[in-house]
């Protein structure tokens, strides 16, 4: 760690007698702006898009190429002077809006969050899903299992309690 950029985003740091502090002090507001509640707008790219907006980002993908090459997995972002590239660090989080859910860096790589649109992912298997409709109590039947309709309604009350299905 050089003493003349913060240790964990690598901002630069403004000394006393410096010349042109304002450069420095606008390259660390640029990559603060990139990396506070982040945002990007996909994680899938692996060039550059032909004609970003000032203050977009991406999270550079696999095999880079172009004015992303040798960037993969760090955060660029487009600004008025050009592009910046922030390395991803474990615990980053950021939005990913193409595909509707958030994405974290685990300190080798990105990964999908847990929690997506269509229900929750452990090992990136959905285990939960959209809650779907009632399911109804055991009924009928010739003979009746006191202890297996007991079982059964025990098992529909912890679904509806923890809200897996409705009641």
């Amino acid at each position: 760690m050089t003493m003349d950029m913060t240790p964990h985003w690598g901002l630069p740091l403004l000394f006393a007698g410096q010349a042109q502090k304002e450069l420095f002090h606008n390259e660390a507001l640029v990559r603060i702006d990139m990396l506070l509640h982040g945002r990007v707008e996909s994680a899938d790219l692996a060039e550059a898009p032909a004609a970003p907006s000032i203050g977009e980002c991406w999270i550079v993908g696999a095999e880079a190429s172009g004015a992303w090459a040798g960037q993969e997995s760090a955060v660029a972002g487009w600004t008025e002077g050009g592009w910046r590239f922030i390395p991803a660090k474990a615990g980053l989080t950021l939005w990913v809006a193409d595909r509707g859910h958030a994405m974290h860096h685990d300190g080798a790589e990105w990964r999908a969050s847990a929690y997506r649109p269509d229900g929750l992912y452990v090992d990136d298997v959905r285990v939960i899903g959209g809650r779907m409709g009632a399911v109804g109590n055991p009924s009928g039947g010739a003979v009746v299992d006191a202890q297996g309709r007991a079982a059964i309604d025990s098992i529909l009350d912890i679904l509806r309690t923890h809200g897996l299905i409705a009641s």
